[in-house]
């Protein structure tokens, strides 16, 4: 089973930017999709972005939809979320997730990290 550990989560102001990271371990990130999900306080686990296993097709949730990037570095076994023009809706915890299909859906994903949290002040 592949493992996920987060990072680059912090505080930053509106319209800024952060880039996440999320490096597996254990498998190639190249077997699976690879999502990003966030959660809010009492709020549901939200879908953010899939890049699929070909490391081509990209999915991205509505609210996103224009300012997150996702991508993948297969050498590194590394999938990025660039994020840009951020807002303080945007402030959760940011989960990777690798599942054996592209999925929007968060019970597609097996293997889960332990979440960055992402602050944006207004």
């Amino acid at each position: 089973q592949v493992q996920l550990v987060e990072s680059g989560g912090g505080l930053v102001q509106a319209g800024g930017s952060l880039r996440l990271s999320c490096a597996a371990s254990g498998r190639p990130v190249s077997r699976y999709a690879m999502g990003w999900f966030r959660q809010a306080p009492g709020q549901e686990r939200e879908f953010v972005a899939v890049i699929g296993s070909g490391g081509v097709n990209t999915w991205y949730g509505n609210s996103v939809k224009g300012r997150f990037t996702i991508s993948r570095d297969s050498a590194k076994n590394t999938v990025y979320l660039q994020m840009n023009s951020l807002k303080p809706e945007d402030t959760a915890v940011y989960y990777c997730a690798a599942g054996p299909v592209t999925t929007m859906d968060a019970s597609g994903y097996g293997s889960w990290g332990q979440g960055t949290q992402v602050t944006v002040s207004s």
